[in-house]
């Protein structure tokens, strides 16, 4: 989890009736709060190990850019994606929170900045991949949750990298965002998008056995 780039509604998604089958992405799940209005043991499971994978996951760093080292990538984000786009926004919320929760006390600034991105990044992006239940809601759900993500990245470098590094003024992390800030997060996104978009199916239909 790098510093400086960081920092369900648990209803069933359901296939929207469309003409066009072949844009349509069944997920239809029966572990949904909106089932019975109440948790199930089999949706706890699932949270959880959801949770579970974002959590080791966030421990996974490297750097994307090497004439920018300090800041590493770590695929979590994609689990909150995904997680979002099976349950909803809550499921998104959720993960993305528990997810940065081993890294709390180690770097209280840092987890909250990653937070911070990670539900900009997913909850849009649930949000809107619940009403366009096809691929191209999908791909417009990933770039409005990145575009999102990516704002509140850069504002929460601005606003929390000086508090946490004394060398490091406001004007200082200005100067850096078009040459550092910017690429290293679009990149980031980018793989974010891409891998979730890939990968969400088979994950989906991994879920509703």
């Amino acid at each position: 989890m790098s510093t400086i780039n960081h920092v369900s509604d648990d209803v069933p998604q359901t296939t929207h009736a469309s003409s066009h089958s072949t844009e349509e992405w069944p997920d239809s799940h029966g572990t949904g709060v909106g089932d019975s209005g109440r948790w199930s043991t089999r949706l706890i499971a699932i949270y959880a190990l959801f949770v579970a994978l974002s959590m080791a996951l966030s421990f996974v760093e490297f750097p994307l850019m090497p004439a920018a080292p300090w800041l590493k990538y770590d695929p979590s984000g994609i689990v909150c994606l995904i997680a979002g786009f099976i349950f909803g926004p809550s499921a998104a919320a959720i993960v993305s929170v528990l997810g940065f929760a081993p890294h709390l006390f180690a770097n209280s600034w840092g987890t909250l900045m990653a937070v911070a991105v990670a539900l900009a990044l997913s909850v849009p992006a649930s949000l809107i991949y619940r009403r366009m239940h096809t691929r191209k809601g999908a791909a417009l759900a990933l770039v409005v949750g990145s575009v999102a993500a990516l704002a509140v990245a850069i504002g929460g470098n601005l606003l929390i990298t000086p508090m946490i590094y004394a060398k490091m003024s406001v004007d200082a992390v200005a100067a850096m965002i078009i040459p550092v800030l910017l690429p290293f997060n679009v990149l980031k996104f980018a793989l974010h998008s891409v891998v979730t978009f890939l990968i969400y199916k088979p994950v989906s239909n991994l879920v509703q056995r």
